[in-house]
């Protein structure tokens, strides 16, 4: 007897060798959440938990062909984005993603890494913001990369993060996730944002630095939610969910010798 196909979800984003954020820290977390990963890749970096040391981008020309190879032969039910890089890249990915507008898009505008540096050229934020979000189901911004696409100070208060998650919505995605993980206080507070109204997530914030890639598997999450069928506002609390109990039990865990190791993406394999 043949086994069900599981769901599948597509990522396009950058690798990480040292398999803590980007497009590893992706395909883990769809297999933990038992969705079958595709990947295309859009850039080789050299990074670990110390930092980004090179980057390497991939032609859009192959980055097409990796999508079409991939979309012509499976079904993909979600897609997600992460790093894209340049201008180039963007244009590219969101054409490509302009054949496939009953897919959920998950776009993740990752803009500088969780060791500080850059991941995206200040040249291409204008193209994130009109051609790349208009194609997204939801995008999923921290606090500091919601400031740069409204080219204004950071969100500190919850008032502040509602009113930028509306204003983000402008920019034409159908929902907005603006992430409070930046931020301070005992408790992260999240704000989904649909156009019709604010569902906020509150959890204790954790003492860790085992912070790398965090952005990439919650949008990871989301998107295999999302796959699996889950309307938005449930998939972004299960992934809430996931990425809370990731980073609590990786705060325990030593991977690589820098200050910035990887959430644990293999908690709940564990406990099954």
């Amino acid at each position: 007897m043949n086994a069900e196909a599981p769901p599948i979800a597509l990522t396009i984003a950058g690798s990480d060798p040292s398999g803590g954020a980007g497009i590893q820290a992706d395909l883990k977390t769809f297999a933990t959440l038992g969705v079958y990963g595709a990947s295309v890749i859009t850039a080789l970096t050299a990074q670990n938990t110390r930092g980004v040391t090179g980057v390497f981008p991939i032609p859009p020309a192959f980055i097409a062909e990796q999508f079409r190879s991939v979309v012509s032969d499976l079904a993909v039910a979600a897609i997600k984005t992460g790093m894209l890089g340049d201008v180039a890249t963007v244009e590219a990915v969101a054409s490509l993603l302009g054949g496939f507008e009953r897919v959920p898009v998950v776009v993740d505008p990752v803009m500088v890494a969780t060791s500080g540096d850059v991941l995206l050229q200040p040249d291409a934020i204008d193209a994130v913001r009109h051609v790349l979000i208009p194609r997204a189901a939801l995008i999923t911004p921290n606090l500091p990369e919601a400031a740069r696409l409204l080219d204004r100070p950071e969100a500190e208060t919850e008032g502040d993060i509602r009113a930028q998650a509306e204003d983000l919505m402008k920019f034409g995605c159908r929902a907005v996730l603006l992430k409070g993980g930046h931020g301070h206080g005992p408790d992260v507070v999240d704000v989904l944002f649909d156009g019709s109204g604010h569902l906020t997530f509150r959890r204790p914030r954790i003492a860790t630095t085992h912070t790398h890639g965090t952005g990439c598997t919650l949008s990871a999450a989301i998107a295999a939610g999302l796959a699996c069928g889950k309307p938005v506002h449930e998939a972004v609390h299960d992934a809430k969910v996931f990425v809370w109990n990731a980073l609590s039990s990786g705060a325990q865990m030593r991977i690589g010798k820098g200050e910035n190791g990887p959430v644990d993406h293999n908690f709940a394999l564990r406990k099954s």
